[in-house]
């Protein structure tokens, strides 16, 4: 599996919850900031929205709570790259602390292009970085769904 080690930061003091743990909706928060400097790595992040209107949209995510987190905690995330089309990207981010894993965050996500108000295809050459890049096999985690009845 090729890993990317793109982001690291620290649990903010605000970040807790009652129980002295990460809360549910900060998970996300690393994960997002840790996007931002993946699309920034394949040359699609906010220079290249700057220059062509165009952009990454998430459009579903699935996070799931491994292991708590509490302060003080530096979350390491790690990113791979799930597969992609010429308009889809889909990527996923598991969060360490102290090397255990925590949480992860599967996403999918769109090519849009916010001046013709549409999907549009990525530049060839960021399609091909990211079929070099994506991760095969795939990890057992990505691809669930949740649901009371097992399939």
């Amino acid at each position: 599996m090729s890993l990317l080690r793109l982001h690291s930061e620290p649990m903010q003091d605000g970040w807790a919850d009652a129980y002295g743990h990460l809360n549910e909706a900060y998970y996300l928060v690393p994960f997002s900031n840790t996007t931002w400097i993946l699309q920034d790595h394949f040359g699609i992040g906010t220079d290249y929205f700057d220059a062509t209107g165009c952009a990454i949209y998430t459009v579903e995510t699935h996070l799931r709570y491994l292991n708590d987190v509490r302060a003080p905690a530096v979350m390491e995330i790690e990113s791979m790259i799930l597969g992609s089309d010429a308009k889809k990207l889909w990527f996923a981010h598991q969060m360490l602390v102290d090397g255990e894993l925590c949480a992860t965050a599967e996403f999918m996500a769109l090519h849009y292009d916010t001046r013709a108000g549409r999907t549009s295809e990525m530049p060839a050459s960021v399609q091909e970085q990211l079929q070099a890049a994506t991760v095969d096999p795939l990890p057992d985690w990505v691809g669930r769904r949740i649901s009371l009845h097992k399939r």
